[in-house]
């Protein structure tokens, strides 16, 4: 299994060249399992999708596409998504039910997409995407997309249902917590990322500024790290970087925290390909 990290930014993109080596897209995680030249699996659309169109070469994108939540650093990429926004696409969208969003309601997935993507917010509606989209509200649980096992669990974070996904495939397993108020407790985070492979996770905000952490929902680098050793996890990859933290601010955070941690911690950058 092949994990690629196509933008690792949390709340709004970086732009500038304080923030070239960590990269300034935000949320989106591709999956590309054994066998299979291109990945099938998306977590998220921030605006690091808009790295998928260039890894397809252009070519049209058939697969599903994993929503963890509908703030916009999550889903600003969608309508950007040239492999996604062209005949010949096929493209299955989960996002978390909520807000009259239910599974046994058809077409009620894109209308709670819609309210943030339609004018006068936007010039065209998910119904203006080209290609065959469905658009399809989900509950926690197990399913199958883009050749692997995928579980949704709902995670505590701010601001809208949210959910931490775990993904297994090719003999082995990786969480993917991006938004995640850790410092809140366990509940059932520790039972998602358990004994995982790799995590990556949420590591917008230091230690010293847990108030503002717990104020938007978000885990501190130390949160992170705990929640990693307590669930015995393989290796703590730290994404969702504050977009005002620099290059330079991101490895000496991650680089004093690694140092005294009791699994292997490492920065999570735009464009790093993690095997499993």
């Amino acid at each position: 299994m092949r994990i690629t990290l196509h933008g690792v930014r949390g709340s709004t993109p970086a732009p500038g060249a304080a923030f070239v080596r960590t990269g300034g897209h935000t949320s989106c995680v591709t999956v590309t399992v054994r066998g299979e030249p291109d990945p099938r699996l998306v977590l998220d659309a921030g605006t690091g999708l808009t790295n998928l169109t260039t890894m397809l070469g252009g070519a049209p994108y058939r697969g599903d596409l994993v929503l963890s939540h509908l703030h916009w650093d999550h889903v600003q990429g969608l309508p950007f998504f040239r492999s996604g926004d062209v005949d010949g696409a096929e493209v299955r969208l989960w996002l978390p039910a909520q807000d009259g969003a239910a599974p046994d309601v058809p077409g009620s997935a894109a209308a709670l997409l819609r309210r943030a993507m339609s004018p006068p917010h936007f010039p065209i509606g998910p119904d203006g995407l080209a290609g065959r989209w469905r658009f399809e509200a989900r509950d926690a649980g197990w399913a199958e997309a883009g050749g692997a096992r995928v579980q949704l669990a709902d995670i505590p974070h701010k601001g809208g249902r949210t959910f931490g996904i775990r993904v297994t495939a090719d003999g082995a397993s990786f969480a993917y917590l991006p938004d995640h108020a850790a410092g809140a407790g366990d509940g059932p985070a520790a039972d998602l990322v358990r004994g995982v492979d790799l995590l990556l996770h949420d590591a917008q905000f230091s230690d010293a500024e847990r108030y503002w952490a717990e104020a938007y929902g978000h885990s501190t680098i130390g949160d992170a790290i705990a929640l990693a050793a307590r669930a015995r996890v393989g290796r703590l990859v730290l994404i969702h970087h504050a977009p005002t933290r620099s290059d330079d601010d991101v490895d000496e955070l991650a680089a004093k925290h690694a140092a005294a941690a009791p699994l292997p911690v490492t920065v999570g950058r735009e464009g790093d390909v993690l095997e499993l």
